[in-house]
C-alpha cells in the first residue's frame, strides 16, 4: 500500500489486511511509526500478491522509486513508468494484480 501524508510525503508498506494496517495507521496506533506524526493519511494505491516475498520485493522496489514514479503508479499511468528511468534497484517481473477497490479511486 503507498499513503499520502498530510506532509505531502509517500507512505509504502507490506500487510496481510490492507482495511486494519491503514486504520492503525490513519489512528497513530502505531507508536514510532514513520506516520505516527504525519496523519491524516490517504490511502493511494493497493496491490494485492499472494506471494509474500514478492511482496516485500514489490515494497523495496517502490521505496526506491522517485516521486515522480511513484505519482505515475497512483495515477495508473504506465506508460510515463516506462518512459520514466529506472531506479536504484533491479527490475523484477511481478505475477500479481493491481485493485483499486481498497483505495476509493474507482
Amino acid at each position: 500500500m503507498v499513503s499520502l501524508s498530510n506532509h505531502g510525503s509517500y507512505y509504502t508498506g507490506v500487510t496481510n489486511d490492507v482495511e486494519r494496517r491503514f486504520y492503525e495507521h490513519q489512528e497513530g496506533l502505531i507508536e514510532g511509526c514513520y506516520t505516527h506524526d504525519k496523519r491524516p493519511l490517504k490511502l493511494m494505491h493497493v496491490e494485492e500478491f499472494t506471494d509474500i516475498i514478492e511482496a516485500i520485493s514489490r515494497e523495496k522496489q517502490i521505496k526506491g522509486w522517485s516521486r515522480r514514479k511513484k505519482e505515475a503508479i497512483i495515477a495508473g499511468d504506465y506508460e510515463e513508468l516506462v518512459e520514466l528511468p529506472f531506479d536504484k534497484l533491479r527490475v523484477t517481473v511481478f505475477t500479481h494484480r493491481v485493485t483499486k477497490k481498497a483505495t476509493g479511486l474507482e
